[in-house]
Formats: structure tokens, sequence, C-alpha cells
């Protein structure tokens, strides 16, 4: 029986409260989805304490104006833009591929959520779970041997609460015979989210790795810029109580870099803490724990193996 990890913060440190003290100078990091949002607010509050930080973005555009944003905040001139598309195993394999050296820190935060319709990869995949999940396993795959080396790597993926909504459905992942939900299908991708972190770090302990799951909070970014808004969204979505940017990277930048974690690994933190296990859900929570079917190492094993056998699909295409 593991012992639950309580520290001294909460749902209203920020990303600079976590990090006080902390020296990341001679650290490397990837941020995935780092071109908005989280991804913004993480880059910058790693490269503040000396972190040599990687964009990894679809719109290299937006993420060069970003890192110069952040250079001119911080006064770190070692953030970087790489092209990223989370959907192609070709950009996955030259991202990869392209990568030199050590990596520290791998914050796989890129997502998206809601999608109306079902939306399909070219490889028949559903396409929230293919981003999600899919394509941030490729690609920590793909990183694997550069964590490795750096000795001590942490690798965070990004879940959320609403993994409650929605174990992951063996059975029919991808909605080839049960009716689409878009919210059932977010929430499944936000468990293998979680259900990767298990597996991975009971694989790579051994290498150095560490791998945990969080769940930022609610925060007002676009990410459910797909989601219809309807007066009860609308009614339902100012009831919750909301976190500052600040606040909801604070919990993937905790785990990435706070000496408090060190070794620690297959965990799912919220509001920079370790939870309770919690089988129910309450939408206008501010804390709803972990669910059993996110935590839960068959799962995590079984999930694992279709997911290689779902790249070798891919990759054989």
């Amino acid at each position: 029986m593991t012992t639950r990890v309580t520290t001294p913060f909460d749902c209203n440190s920020t990303t600079d409260d976590v990090l006080a003290g902390v020296d990341l100078t001679g650290k490397r990091a990837i941020v995935t989805g780092a071109s908005s949002g989280l991804g913004i607010e993480t880059a910058r509050a790693l490269a503040s304490k000396g972190a040599e930080v990687t964009l990894a973005v679809r719109d290299t555009e937006a993420g060069k104006q970003v890192a110069a944003d952040i250079t001119a905040k911080t006064g770190n001139a070692n953030v970087h833009v790489a092209p990223l598309d989370l959907n192609s195993h070709a950009s996955i394999a030259a991202f990869t591929k392209a990568w030199t050296g050590p990596l520290h820190i791998l914050i796989n935060n890129a997502g998206i959520a809601g999608l109306p319709e079902l939306t399909r990869t070219p490889e028949g995949w559903e396409q929230q779970f293919a981003t999600n999940h899919l394509g941030h396993f490729e690609l920590t795959l793909g990183l694997h041997d550069a964590l490795a080396s750096a000795g001590h790597a942490r690798v965070v993926s990004v879940s959320s609460d609403r993994h409650h909504m929605s174990p992951v459905v063996f059975e029919d992942i991808h909605f080839e015979r049960r009716s689409y939900d878009p919210y059932s299908s977010y929430a499944q991708s936000k468990t293998a989210n979680a259900l990767f972190a298990v597996e991975a770090n009971k694989r790579w302990t051994k290498d150095g790795i560490t791998v945990n799951a969080i769940h930022p909070g609610v925060i007002r970014t676009n990410l459910a810029r797909h989601v219809p808004v309807t007066p009860e969204w609308e009614k339902m979505r100012n009831s919750i109580p909301y976190k500052s940017l600040e606040q909801g990277a604070a919990t993937q930048v905790f785990v990435a870099a706070s000496p408090l974690l060190e070794g620690i690994g297959g965990r799912y933190f919220e509001d920079c803490h370790e939870p309770e296990v919690n089988p129910n859900f309450e939408y206008r929570a501010a804390s709803n724990g972990v669910n059993p079917h996110a935590v839960d190492p068959d799962a995590a094993a079984k999930l694992w193996a279709m997911s290689l056998e779902m790249l070798k699909q891919r990759t054989a295409a």
C-alpha cells in the first residue's frame, strides 16, 4: 500500500508558488500544445527557472510568437519551437528523430475536447482518443531513450477530472458499434491519459523515468472551443469554480519539477497533491479525486498492449 502524497500547496497555488527556490538550469523540457492556454504558462514557468524549453506545436508561427514573449518575460533565450502534429505518424517520427541529447521533462499537455460529430483519423480511429492518447503515446515512446539518458526524467500526462465520466471501453474504443457522444469520448481519452502514467511508470522506473498524470482544474482556455454553447451549457459552465492560468498550470509544473516528488510515479495529482480514490463524480465540485478505473493496473496494461497494436497498424500503412 503506497502512502498518498500530500504537499503544502493547494488549488490556489500558482506556478511561481510551486517553483519557488527551484533551479532548472541545465534541464531540457518539451511542452506539447504550448502555443495557447496552459501550455504557454507551463513553458513560461519552466523557462523562468532556467530550463531549456521546446514548444512542440502545430502552428509554428504562433509558437514563435509565444517563444519570443517568454524570452522577453524571463530573459531566457533557450526557448525553441518545433512542429508537431499528434495526428500524424510522420510528424511525430520527424520530431523524435530530430531530438538529440537528453530530455529531463516531457509534459504531454496538448489536447482537444468535445468534437460535436464523430470524426475519424485516416486509420479509422476516433479523433479525441487518437489525439489525446495515441499521439502522446507514440511521442513518448519515441523519446524514451532521450528521457532515460537524462537520469531522473519526468513525464507528465495531462488528464482531466472528466475521466470519471467514462472508462476506456476496450470493446469499442472507436465508437464503431455504440452511439458517439462527445463527452464520453473525451472522458475515455482522459482516462487513457491517466492509465498511461500507471503502466509507463511501471515499465520505465528501472530506466530512471517517472510518469504521473494530473488534472489541472477548470480554466477558461480554448480547449472547449468545439463544444456547442447552449443556454444550459452556459449556465452550468458559469457555476464552476475557475482557476487562473497560473493556478491551472501549477499542478503539471509541480509534478514536472518539484523536488518533493523525486522518485514518485504512477500517480494522479490534482491541486498539487494526490487526491483520494473516489468512484463518484459531481460536475460542480472543486475536487473529485481519481476514479478507480483511471488507476487500475490491469486496465493500464491492457491499454498499453492495445495502443502498441494500433501503432503497428499506423506504421505499417
